[in-house]
Formats: C-alpha cells, sequence, structure tokens
C-alpha cells in the first residue's frame, strides 16, 4: 500500500453514519466537543461554520464538504449572529442514517460521518490537519459526489445492508478529503503528510513503507528519490523532522506494535517480518522506541492510553510519523 493508506490502516477509522439536518428559515445551531473526525457535505443551501479556536467563520454553500478533526466545538447557522440551540435537543432521539429536521426544513441539507480512530495512535493523523479542512472547488467536489450522491441513496431508500454501504461510502469520501487536501500542495511543515506532497521524499518513504524489513540503506533510498546521498539525507530531515533510517525504524515499531496488539504473531515471527536476524536484537530495539518490552505491550502493559498519554520516547515516534 501507499504511505497514506499505511497510516490509515494502522489507525483503523470506523465510520459512523450521522443523521442528515435539514434546516429551514432561520437557525443556529451548536455542536459539542467531538472524538474523531467530522466529514460533512452540503447537498443544498448555503450556510455558515463556525469551529471554536477559529477566528473567520466559513461560508457553505451547495456541494461544499469539509473535515473537522479537531474534535472542537463548532456551529452552524443560516446566520451567525442568532443564539444557537443545543445540537443535543434536535439529535438527541435521531437514529443512525435518518434525517433530522430545524424549523420544517427544505432550505439547508447536510449529511455527514463521525470517523472514531481506534488505533493508538489517533494523533499521527489528527496532528497534522487544520481544524478545518474545507473542499470548495468544483473540481475537488466532482471528485466526492458520486459517493455523496450514493450514500444519500443508501439512506433514503433504507434497502438491507443499506447502512454498512453508506459507511464504506463514507471510508471513501474520508481517504478522497484527506488525498485532496495533500493535493492542495502542502509546504512550510515538518512530518509525514507534508513529506507525502514532496515527490521525491514521497518515492523514499513509498518504498520504506512497501518494504519494511529490507536492509534499506542511504544510498538505496537516495536513488529511490533520485537524488545525491548528500542531498536527499539533508532534505528528507529537513522535510520529515528525522533522518530516513530513524524513520524506518519506527514505523517498524508502529506496525510492530499493532501486530503484538491485534495478531497472534509470536515476536520471533514478527521479528523476522520487520528485518530483524535476532529476537534479541528486534526487542532491544522496541524497548528503545516504545518505553517498554514487546511482551509487556501486548500484553496491554504501554503507556498508550487515553489516561497516561504517551511517554517521552512514544511521543517521538508519534512525533516522527506526524510532524
Amino acid at each position: 500500500m501507499d504511505p497514506l493508506s499505511d497510516v490509515l490502516s494502522l489507525l483503523k477509522p470506523r465510520s459512523y453514519v450521522s443523521a442528515s439536518l435539514d434546516a429551514g428559515g432561520e437557525w443556529s445551531i451548536q455542536f459539542p466537543q467531538h472524538e474523531g473526525i467530522k466529514f460533512n457535505a452540503v447537498v443544498s443551501g448555503e450556510g455558515w461554520l463556525a469551529v471554536e479556536g477559529v477566528l473567520d467563520a466559513v461560508c457553505l454553500k451547495a456541494g461544499d464538504c469539509f473535515l473537522l478533526p479537531s474534535g472542537r466545538p463548532f456551529r452552524l447557522a443560516s446566520d451567525m449572529t442568532l443564539t444557537p440551540i443545543d445540537a443535543d435537543t434536535i439529535f438527541s432521539t435521531a437514529r443512525e442514517g435518518s434525517t433530522v429536521s430545524c424549523n420544517g426544513g427544505g432550505d439547508f441539507l447536510l449529511v455527514g460521518s463521525r470517523f472514531a480512530l481506534t488505533g493508538n495512535y489517533a494523533d499521527i493523523l489528527l496532528g497534522v490537519l487544520p481544524p478545518i479542512v474545507h473542499i470548495r472547488k468544483e473540481s475537488e467536489q466532482a471528485a466526492l459526489r458520486w459517493s455523496l450522491e450514493r450514500m444519500m441513496q443508501e439512506l433514503r431508500e433504507q434497502q438491507p445492508g443499506g447502512l454498512l454501504i453508506a459507511q464504506h461510502l463514507a471510508h471513501m469520501m474520508l481517504v478522497q478529503a484527506l488525498r485532496l487536501h495533500l493535493a492542495e500542495g502542502l509546504s512550510g511543515g515538518v512530518g509525514w503528510l507534508f513529506a507525502l506532497a514532496d515527490q521525491q521524499i514521497s518515492a523514499a518513504i513509498s518504498a520504506m513503507h512497501e518494504n519494511p524489513a529490507q536492509r534499506w540503506t542511504l544510498q538505496e533510498l537516495a536513488e529511490r528519490a533520485r537524488m545525491s546521498r548528500s542531498t536527499f539525507a539533508l532534505k528528507f530531515k529537513a522535510t520529515v523532522g528525522v533522518t530516513p533510517m530513524e524513520y524506518l525504524t519506527r514505523w517498524r515499531m508502529l506496525l510492530a506494535g499493532d501486530r503484538l496488539t491485534n495478531s497472534s504473531d509470536s515476536i520471533f515471527v514478527i521479528a523476522l517480518s520487520l528485518g530483524y536476524e535476532s529476537e534479541s536484537a528486534f526487542s532491544t530495539a522496541f524497548r528503545r522506541v516504545m518505553s517498554c518490552s514487546p511482551r509487556q505491550y501486548s500484553r496491554g502493559q504501554n503507556p498508550v492510553s487515553p489516561s497516561q498519554g504517551l511517554t517521552q520516547e512514544q511521543g517521538k515516534v508519534v512525533q516522527t510519523i506526524k510532524g
């Protein structure tokens, strides 16, 4: 897979189709803080979006799509000067996939999904995205329109298996939205997502992701990037934040952590699959990067948890990938 697919697979995003909003007249709704990523698309009408901590409200028009990856409270309204009502007052009894009406509806229709990231390292993705990813160009919207229209059809017709199809379509739309955001030509940041926007560095990262077990050398990776070794080393660190070998080691450890948690493979098998000749060498590298032994990690004794956060060393692992 490519690096973006690799990271999303590691984070295991699970979509939940939210209730659609059909608003009419003058309206304003305040939404609370949320977990994961919210993806929404305006089917018809116009409105405004304001996210806590973002200075200016965003004007939404039919066809616009937007991601809210920060979890911050936000407001949707026909007029931002109106006093908002709490979202729970109209969404508390909504069923998954249903349409909620506000003021009789008819003027503004919004459909969306929420994505919960079930992997340990959600910050790998969320930490590199802005509070609002707004997709409004006609050419970009076209890439999402088919998925949106099919999702609306499934929710409308309520055929057997319709919610599952809608969830898969939502997953497709998330990937498409991230791809479009990436295609805008991110610049000025440091981290894996910014690196993927650079054709040369992306080629080297893709090579490492395609075969993490290979004993990559700096020269081999530079050749993949079609650069001299010295220029590649400097540019990689400036773009990603660490050296190529550090990136490779830490990516291997994230893969190892996922397999220790979600497979029955032995530590020895995992070590061999990631390029280590012995369990001892792998365990030493794992402990250095993840701050615990592989066995502790597999038993759920790793330092990553919602209540404890990341240890200093594990923070470096995530920081390597997220920038």
